[in-house]
């Protein structure tokens, strides 16, 4: 009982982007010791989750749009695409808070898979597309490209030299560009769906408009599954107004410094940012 206490323990100390990581990491251990021990076909869960490449088949699984980026086809799929999120997250969520981390990542799969699925049934040039859709990818594109935009001439160390981040993002776009017509063109327009919600989302956010707030009730239940529950204290029969008052503007002037530094950021760069502004916005973006 304690290694399962200890379990959970260290799993809510995580981030919420290292919560995903294990969430997707356990659904491959998981996935591929039933299908072992049961000797079922390799796609026999799967199939379930996968996001079909027919608009009929899709409507009996409507599920499989958000679903699907929960499976990998193999264990260097599940590699490289847990990777590029743990190093493009850390980016993100420096910058901004959990909230903001999953509305992008969400949309970013569902874009994606939006853009599979009409890639097939509209496009003739897709019809050869003959697997389903799988794979984190269109969601961790949303996410690189959001932060690509939003910080384009931030510097990034990659092996034995540094690269701006928008150089970055525009090599990942022309990558799944170049190889649309060489194979696996339906996992390259979702990554291309993935990418222009990050792109969008940065922009809109820049002109102080955040085109995710309509789905934070749906955002708020993905991340209330990755919180550690917390036995509820007895409720009182009358609110303290005064202090609900003075949290309500903490809260505003907490956000308006947040908002200061982000514009400073989108100006002038991350490094342009005092050693106390970094320190505030990684705080921040913990909570």
């Amino acid at each position: 009982m304690s290694i399962t206490n200890d379990i959970k323990y260290k799993f809510s100390t995580l981030n919420i982007a290292e919560k995903l990581i294990v969430v997707n990491v356990a659904i491959f251990i998981l996935n591929a010791l039933i299908v072992f021990l049961l000797q079922l076909m390799p796609d026999a869960i799967m199939q379930w989750f996968q996001l079909p490449k027919s608009f009929l088949d899709f409507i009996v699984q409507p599920w499989s749009i958000v679903t699907y980026a929960f499976f990998h086809g193999g264990f260097m799929h599940l590699f490289w695409n847990m990777l590029l999120l743990y190093f493009s997250s850390r980016i993100f969520l420096n910058l901004f808070s959990k909230r903001y981390f999953l509305n992008v990542y969400f949309l970013g799969a569902v874009l994606g898979g939006a853009f599979f699925l009409l890639s097939y049934n509209i496009f003739p040039v897709f019809s050869r597309v003959n697997s389903p859709l799988i794979g984190a990818s269109a969601a961790i594109m949303a996410i690189l490209i959001f932060v690509c935009t939003y910080i384009p001439n931030q510097e990034v160390r990659l092996i034995f030299f540094n690269i701006k981040l928008w150089y970055l993002g525009v090599a990942f776009v022309l990558l799944d560009l170049v190889q649309l017509p060489l194979g696996n063109s339906g996992g390259h327009i979702a990554h291309l769906g993935g990418a222009l919600l990050g792109y969008v989302y940065a922009k809109k956010l820049q002109e102080g408009k955040d085109i995710g707030s309509g789905v934070d009730g749906f955002v708020s239940s993905i991340s209330n599954i990755f919180k550690r529950k917390k036995k509820s204290p007895l409720k009182t029969v009358h609110k303290d107004t005064k202090r609900a008052s003075a949290n309500k503007a903490s809260k505003n002037e907490h956000q308006k410094k947040i908002d200061a530094i982000l514009d400073k950021i989108s100006k002038s760069g991350y490094e342009s940012l005092s050693k106390e502004e970094k320190d505030f916005l990684f705080k921040a973006g913990k909570e």
